[in-house]
């Protein structure tokens, strides 16, 4: 019930935010490892592919990224409010 109430006024504890943004960022780290161990995997079945699997694994690496940067901001905006 306590934390029902807060969340209706904001998050007033910076180290439970933090702990959130961690626990949020193992998701896309998890991710970046998946992409590139699935490139070095196809490059290592299939040379003439590797240009094509790190353009793939770029791209897909930023969409990731972006996701950690958001629980990044999404942090920042619940310490400050």
């Amino acid at each position: 019930m306590v934390l029902a109430q807060e969340a209706a006024t904001g998050v007033t504890n910076a180290g439970l935010a933090a702990i959130g943004y961690g626990l949020a960022a193992i998701g896309p780290g998890i991710g970046v490892g998946l992409i590139f161990s699935s490139v070095i995997s196809g490059t290592a079945r299939q040379p003439e592919a590797r240009g094509v699997l790190l353009s793939l694994a770029w791209t897909t690496f930023a969409i990731v990224e972006v996701l950690a940067l958001l629980g990044f901001v999404v942090y920042f905006l619940a310490t400050a409010a």
